[in-house]
This record gives C-alpha cells, sequence and structure tokens, in this order.
C-alpha cells in the first residue's frame, strides 16, 4: 500500500504537475472563446440621458500613455506619480457607483471600455513591476477571471465585462480593438478616453491601427501570420475568410498588398510582455 506521506521530490513533481495540467487548461480555453450569456441586469435599452464624466481617465491617458513611432502605444508605469495613483483609484470608485440602466446605448459603451481599461491598468500599477500580466492571478492564469469590481450590486470580472456585457449585447468585432490586455501584442490602449459621441471614430480608428502593424498581421517564414485574437475569437467573424475579408476592409499601404488574394491563415502569434515605456 502506498504510504500517504510524500517525500519532497514526489510533492515537488505534484505540484509541477498541476501548474502544467492548470496551464493546459487556460490555453485550451483561450482556443474557444465565445461569448458568454448576456447579463441581463446589464442589457443596453438605449434609454437614459444620464453622461458619466471620464475626464480624470483622459488626463491619466494623455500623462502616461507614449505611442511610438511603431504604431504601439506604449504606457509609462514607472513614471506613475502617487497622485495620480489615486487618482486613478477614485475613478474606479465613481465608475463602480454609476447607474448603467440610466445611460444611453453608446454612452454605456464607454462607460465599460473606460472600466475595463482603467481596471486594467490599475492592476499593472498594484503588482509593478511585472514582466506580463499573466504573472498575475492564480497560477500565472493572468487576472480576467478575477472579481474585482462591483457595478449596481453585482460583482464582475474583466472577463464578465468582455464576454457577458460587450461581445453579445453589441455584437461588434471591434470590441476587440478596444480593450486593452496590456500586452505588446494587444490592440492600444487609447490615448483618450471613450466617449459616446467617439465611439464608431475610435472603434474604427483602433481596428485600422492594428490591422496595419505587424501585430495584427505580417508576412512569416511560413506564411500570413495573424495576431492569435483573431483565432481565440473567430467565432466572433465567423472563419478565417471573414477575418481576412473584415481586415481587407481596413487594410492601407504595405497591408492591402500583404492581405490580396488570401484565402487563410497560416498561424498566429500573440506577444504577453508588458506593453510598458522601457
Amino acid at each position: 500500500m502506498r504510504s500517504v506521506v510524500h517525500t519532497a521530490a514526489e510533492g515537488l513533481i505534484s505540484r509541477r504537475r498541476f501548474v502544467g495540467l492548470a496551464a493546459a487548461i487556460v490555453a485550451l480555453q483561450a482556443c474557444s472563446k465565445g461569448p458568454g450569456k448576456a447579463d441581463e441586469a446589464f442589457l443596453a435599452s438605449g434609454g437614459g440621458g444620464k453622461t458619466v464624466d471620464h475626464d480624470a481617465w483622459d488626463k491619466f491617458l494623455a500623462a502616461y500613455v507614449r505611442p511610438q513611432k511603431s504604431g504601439i502605444n506604449l504606457v509609462a508605469y514607472s513614471a506613475v506619480s502617487d497622485g495620480d495613483r489615486d487618482s486613478l483609484r477614485s475613478y474606479l470608485d465613481r465608475l463602480q457607483k454609476v447607474a448603467v440602466k440610466d445611460l444611453g446605448r453608446d454612452e454605456q459603451f464607454a462607460f465599460w471600455v473606460n472600466l475595463y481599461n482603467a481596471a486594467t491598468v490599475n492592476l499593472i500599477l498594484e503588482e509593478y513591476p511585472v514582466a506580463s500580466i499573466r504573472d498575475l492571478g492564480l497560477l500565472g492564469q493572468g487576472p480576467w477571471g478575477d472579481k474585482i469590481l462591483t457595478v449596481e450590486g453585482k460583482d464582475l470580472s474583466l472577463d464578465d465585462i468582455e464576454h457577458t456585457v460587450l461581445r453579445p449585447i453589441w455584437k461588434d468585432v471591434r470590441i476587440h480593438y478596444a480593450v486593452n490586455c496590456a500586452s505588446m501584442g494587444c490592440p492600444n490602449l487609447a490615448t483618450r478616453a471613450y466617449r459616446a459621441s467617439l465611439k464608431d471614430e475610435m472603434l474604427n480608428a483602433g481596428a485600422k491601427a492594428y490591422i496595419n502593424s505587424p501585430r495584427g498581421f505580417r508576412l512569416g517564414d511560413d506564411g500570413l501570420v495573424a495576431s492569435s485574437i483573431y483565432d481565440w475569437y473567430q467565432v466572433d467573424w465567423g472563419s478565417p475568410e471573414k477575418v481576412l475579408e473584415h481586415a481587407r476592409s481596413f487594410a492601407a499601404g504595405k497591408t492591402v498588398d500583404l492581405l490580396k488574394g488570401r484565402t487563410t491563415i497560416d498561424s498566429y502569434d500573440y506577444d504577453w510582455s508588458l506593453n510598458e515605456v522601457v
């Protein structure tokens, strides 16, 4: 009969197997990210005429998001002052007191995107310095499933906002260019807060910037390489052919030639390193 007392080596092997299994499960989930059922508590009715003050987030973005010549927006996390950290936390506190049902549909959209992005930046600042957002959370799974926010009495995670509010309610693939995961491979964190009046302008700008960047599409040794976003969330487009059709609608310059005549994507890639100013 096997002893119930494990040696230190056996314990280490067991932990490694557990971590490996957890990583495999996370990887499997990342390959099939369909939108969840829309959270009925936050269905965007389009009614309500109230607005939300996003000036504090605007000021933070203007101060610390640094556009690079490469087209990538980096964040100067190390430069954020104590006062601006406090202001960011106060902004998040104020957002969590908003009655979402009192907002119009586009105002609600801006609310959720700004809440997601500001909360993500705050998570990085709380643990900074970190090499990747995936270093946060249990077993290196990232913070996306952690209940870190409360809106209208309901505890929410970043995944809840993206997969049970934004994606299923708005059904707009451009959402993937709006929410930012603090990584080099991710679409840019915008240099200004989302506003109801700027919704389509900012979504289109985000799509164009990403699609025409090597982060979105590039030529690799074995053919066309696309961002893993188009693999993880392919269900939102429908197929690789639909992804390419979408990308061509925003393509400019060299990307037009890169995507011309393409009918498939040969591989996918993503850079999880932190989107920080070095």
